[in-house]
């Protein structure tokens, strides 16, 4: 559960249901709509999500402020900090 201080989410994009490198070319294409200081929830049941998605915000600059282990995958909150 996020706590009070887990900024709400800007946009969210539904992953459920697609595998790699699906969840990663649609988040970044979500992100490149977002301004920086916006966040990105990304829904997705991909087992690879994770590392995947870890990876991708490393590599682009973006943070990762939350994941959640959800009913249905996961769910991460990504700000855009570039």
């Amino acid at each position: 559960m996020a706590d009070s201080k887990t900024p709400k989410a800007n946009h969210t994009l539904d992953c459920i249901g697609l595998y790699c490198p699906m969840p990663i070319l649609k988040t970044r294409q979500e992100m490149d709509k977002l301004d920086v200081g916006q966040t990105l929830e990304v829904l997705a049941d991909d087992p690879a999500a994770e590392e995947d998605l870890k990876a991708w915000a490393k590599h682009t600059g973006q943070r990762i402020l939350e994941i959640e282990k959800t009913g249905e995958g996961m769910k991460f909150l990504i700000r855009k900090n570039k």
